[in-house]
């Protein structure tokens, strides 16, 4: 008996630790998003902020990424369950980030302070995008995407329950 209890807790354990957050990415952060930042002055809030890359922009002596926003899953890796988008940002940190590593929808997460705000036009449109100065830019692996094939039972009465 002790023995199935302990394999259990031995299995929580790791599956507790796979759907953790990746430790550059843990803390206390203000729950507001990219799209409700940009309409009121929330300078000085610390964020965790994610999404896909829009846009790299190496400058001379800090990288800036304009960014979609979506909610971030339980590791903090962004979760794109519907079209609905926290809005846009920019986050910048020191050094260079290579856009051909940081390419177009590439998955990121910040973690940081929002530093101000900057207008910025999007097509024929004026946008006010919160700007986060970066202390962590978390690339995420990409996603695979695998196709499964399913057969068909070889008898009838198998799956039907």
């Amino acid at each position: 008996m002790n023995v199935r209890l302990a394999v259990l807790a031995v299995s929580a354990a790791l599956l507790a630790a796979c759907a953790s957050v990746p430790q550059p990415l843990q803390g206390q952060f203000d729950p507001i998003n990219p799209r409700d930042a940009a309409a009121r002055d929330s300078t000085g809030a610390p964020v965790r902020w994610g999404g896909r890359i829009v846009n790299v922009e190496p400058l001379a002596n800090r990288t800036c990424f304009e960014m979609i926003s979506t909610m971030l899953g339980d590791s903090g890796r962004p979760y794109w369950g519907s079209d609905d988008t926290g809005g846009r940002f920019l986050a910048c940190r020191t050094g260079f980030y290579d856009p051909a590593v940081f390419e177009k929808n590439r998955e990121v997460t910040f973690v940081g302070h929002i530093a101000g705000y900057e207008n910025r036009r999007i097509g024929q449109y004026d946008y006010r995008f919160p700007r986060v100065d970066a202390d962590v830019v978390y690339l995420w692996p990409a996603r695979e995407t695998v196709d499964a094939m399913s057969y068909p039972a070889p008898w009838p009465w198998w799956g039907w329950w």
